[in-house]
């Protein structure tokens, strides 16, 4: 596939290398997933900051402001400043890791903490106002001094929402790490969660919120420019993100929520992420109990939560899940394929 675009009059294309992803063609789900990360696993990495080529001279180029090539444009508001700077003692930019480097205490060591893959510059009050919130739709506007951004927060919920323009690309990067990163070679096994934790503080390797992040892939379509610096970060990690060339690909892993309806109540109930890993998100009833059982039939959990994390007992293989109301009618059954 061989794609062109114009940028502020100079021309630039785009490749995909021949067969880069021939291993994933047909397959969904854990399987797709799995494939992908193969693909994409071993990068070339490169120091945080550094005399040599580091973070901040990869994203002088990724983020290059194609109107004034001696700027670039800082990602969670579209202001443009002076690359040359860099941090400049707190009064120029600095580099946003679009997965907050605490979600999975990884820094910014080699590996997660200096993938460009997700990182992105930032101006330094936004990016501290950022933090690191889980993303998620918010109703409250974010001002920086009284400026507004085109973000949005929450005064309630530990929670952010970046720029319309930009909201695919962080679904894109968070799919991207989600599958980079899966526990092997002392790296963190990244994962996406569809709830908002009760502890903002945690360094569990998790981040939120699927289902808006897969709501966000759709509304903001991959464009020219997110696919000009997938180039430009191929060219020095020799990895790509998936996402970027194929978004649907996200739907194939995790889906949309799968909505049934309870057939007596019409209540509608969504089971995700199914293939799951860890963690089960059942949309339900308060006061309707979800079994868990295995292929002969025993009763492996049993719970009234809505959220539940799947224990040591519960290996890959195949399940069947049934939601019961009150009475004890089953009202769902439904097939769980785990993945761990």
């Amino acid at each position: 596939m061989f794609l062109w675009w114009v940028v502020s009059g100079a021309i630039l294309t785009a490749q995909i290398p021949e067969g880069y992803y021939a291993s994933s063609h047909g397959l969904a789900g854990g399987n797709l997933k799995t494939a992908l990360y193969n693909i994409i696993k071993g990068h070339t990495e490169y120091p945080y900051s550094s005399s040599s080529t580091d973070v901040w001279d990869i994203l002088k180029k990724t983020d290059r402001d194609t109107a004034n090539p001696d700027n670039i444009i800082l990602f969670y508001t579209g202001w443009s400043v002076n690359a040359a700077q860099e941090y400049n003692g707190g009064s120029g930019w600095n580099r946003e890791h679009i997965w907050a480097k605490s979600r999975g205490d990884f820094g910014t060591a080699k590996g997660p903490g200096t993938d460009v893959h997700h990182l992105r510059p930032a101006d330094i009050s936004v990016n501290s106002a950022r933090n690191n919130r889980w993303f998620d739709n918010c109703s409250e506007p974010y001002y920086d001094n009284g400026v507004i951004t085109g973000c949005y927060t929450s005064s309630t919920d530990w929670v952010w929402e970046p720029r319309k323009e930009v909201k695919g690309d962080v679904s894109r990067m968070i799919f991207y790490m989600a599958t980079r990163y899966e526990g092997e070679n002392g790296e963190p096994d990244l994962e996406m969660i569809d709830y908002l934790p009760a502890d903002n503080r945690t360094k569990e390797a998790i981040h939120a919120k699927l289902s808006t992040l897969l709501k966000w892939n759709e509304e903001d379509p991959v464009d020219n420019l997110e696919r000009h610096r997938n180039e430009v970060v191929y060219s020095y990690q020799h990895n790509r993100n998936p996402f970027i060339d194929h978004p649907e690909f996200a739907v194939s892993i995790w889906g949309y929520p799968s909505v049934v309806t309870f057939s007596s109540e019409k209540i509608p109930v969504a089971v995700y992420p199914n293939p799951a890993k860890n963690h089960i998100y059942v949309d339900k009833p308060t006061n309707y109990t979800v079994s868990l059982l295995n292929m002969t039939g025993t009763e492996i959990m049993n719970t009234k939560e809505n959220h539940f994390q799947l224990n040591s007992s519960v290996v890959s293989g195949i399940y069947i899940l049934i939601i019961e109301d009150p009475s004890g009618n089953k009202v769902v059954t439904r097939k769980l394929v785990v993945r761990k």
